[in-house]
């Protein structure tokens, strides 16, 4: 499968010091956490994978007619919006 980086995803990577290697890895061995099938241009899905001890997100839709995964974004998820597993969302208080 091929990689194909939005701007906006190297920009946060960069931040971030997430690289493409590690993409590839959250990619190719992580756990789904949701899909999104409704986004345009391709379905996407949240992934979640721990490289090098490190929880990372990444966002992808996935073009099945190229064989290619267009990265939305990656990122280091935040404990203040995420549990401990970093796989579920904390409720708003209401």
């Amino acid at each position: 499968m091929k990689l194909k980086f939005s701007g906006h995803a190297m920009d946060r990577m960069f931040a971030r010091s997430i690289r493409p290697e590690d993409v590839r890895t959250v990619i190719d061995h992580g756990e789904p956490i949701a899909d999104y099938p409704d986004d345009r241009p391709f379905p996407s899905r949240l992934v979640l994978a721990f490289v090098d001890g490190r929880a990372i997100h990444v966002v992808f839709g996935y073009d099945s007619a190229t064989e290619t995964a267009h990265v939305v974004t990656a990122y280091i998820p935040d404990s203040a919006l995420w549990e401990s597993d970093f796989k579920t969302r904390k409720r708003k208080p209401r």
